[in-house]
């Protein structure tokens, strides 16, 4: 079935309501990185910078846990396919069996424009001071460990329980390893990966300003220039500028670029007019969403949702969530990935065979506790010892490609 934004979805045996699947992919919340003189930015001779160096921000890893969650009960309680009579996972309208919990589930979708404003902010940070060498290695063990075994871990449901989704052909499945499949117009092995094509064309964007080394001023540079991209590719009707920029998502990315820089390097009335451009044509895409994707939710509460992460998340570039050093959150923040990676086909297949074994408020909470219990297993015995062989790996390589271009 092909999705709302070029790519494909699982096909369901029994079709009901839109195919495109939100959910968000996010990078590892790095240590933050000293700030040095050199980086001070050229065009201000006095600039507030936070003395937080070195410090963990313990509440995004806590965000980005509230984030999967909202997107993961929307997937099993509020999207408009489960609203719809004889559907595959409920057999009735959700809104009939939980009112209530479909009322306030029909906003999880915007947890993943969550995701992406964290993206920008965590990616930005995680990546000052280095090259492009280590954004590239980091990026890898990151994003790839989970994202196989999800793969393996998904078609294992879908075959071991039949009747909600079908499994791909063999070919696609294999396609799905490179993470390439929406460059391919092949269909995702679960619909929530569409994502992972938004972050990856980010990754690419943001590899030039890395290349040149992450300065204010380069990175202040940057948002301007894609805002401005993202604003004319449209209308443009040049589809490589459309791909490449990516209007849809840009501006959350570039809002979590701005925000770092406030935590950075103190605010100020040019970060303060990006971020409130960004917050614009942020809502705008909300809109847009609701109308083409969604259905379920409004428009106004859907924004003051946004407007209020958004504030959530000044308070956080000034400092006024410092205080809060919550160790468990680390672990929480780790979860968020192989949660968002693993939870909605396997899960909707579960619900499926259990919506009649107890009541359905209950179940949802059952299928996201072990799923977030999956998850803590996919983290420690999959990401961890992938990432250390695979950083070794990939270390050697570059060290011998270095070697062998002086030769």
């Amino acid at each position: 079935m092909r999705s709302s934004d070029g790519g494909y979805t699982a096909t369901p045996l029994r079709v009901f309501g839109s195919a495109r699947l939100p959910a968000q992919p996010l990078p590892p919340l790095a240590e933050t990185v000293p700030v040095r003189p050199s980086d001070a930015p050229r065009t201000r001779k006095h600039v507030t910078v936070p003395a937080r160096e070195g410090r963990r921000l313990y509440v995004i890893d806590g965000i980005r846990l509230l984030a999967a969650l909202m997107v993961a009960v929307h997937h099993y309680a509020g999207t408009d396919r489960l609203d719809q009579p004889g559907n595959a996972v409920w057999d009735r309208p959700v809104s009939e069996i939980m009112p209530t919990v479909f009322r306030f589930s029909t906003y999880g979708w915007i947890g993943v424009e969550i995701f992406f404003v964290i993206s920008g902010f965590v990616i930005c940070m995680s990546c000052w001071g280095r090259t492009p060498r280590q954004f590239f290695v980091s990026r890898v063990i990151r994003l790839y460990p989970a994202y196989w075994f999800a793969i393996a871990f998904t078609t294992a449901v879908v075959v071991a329980l039949p009747g909600v989704w079908e499994r791909l052909k063999l070919r696609e499945i294999l396609l799905n390893l490179t993470m390439l499949q929406s460059g391919s117009a092949s269909p995702h092995v679960d619909g929530v990966y569409w994502t992972l094509w938004t972050e990856l064309r980010f990754y690419l964007l943001f590899l030039a300003v890395v290349a040149m080394g992450l300065t204010y001023r380069r990175v202040v540079v940057f948002c301007c220039v894609w805002g401005a991209a993202a604003m004319l590719a449209p209308i443009s009707e040049l589809r490589l500028l459309v791909l490449l920029v990516n209007p849809v998502a840009a501006w959350y990315f570039i809002a979590g670029l701005v925000l770092y820089l406030m935590y950075r390097f103190g605010q100020d009335l040019l970060l303060w007019g990006m971020l409130t451009m960004a917050w614009l044509m942020g809502q705008m895409e909300l809109g847009r969403r609701i109308d083409a994707v969604e259905h379920v939710s409004g428009w106004r509460g859907s924004a003051l949702i946004f407007t209020a992460f958004l504030l959530f998340m000044v308070a956080v570039s000034l400092g006024y969530t410092d205080r809060i050093r919550w160790k468990w959150l680390v672990t929480a923040g780790a979860l968020t990935y192989p949660l968002y990676l693993t939870h909605y086909l396997a899960g909707t297949a579960l619900i499926n065979r259990l919506r009649d074994t107890m009541d359905p408020r209950l179940l949802v909470v059952v299928v996201i506790a072990a799923f977030l219990v999956l998850s803590r297993l996919i983290h420690r015995y999959v990401e961890r010892p992938a990432a250390r062989l695979m950083k070794r790996g990939l270390d050697t390589s570059f060290a011998r490609l270095r070697n062998a271009s002086r030769g």
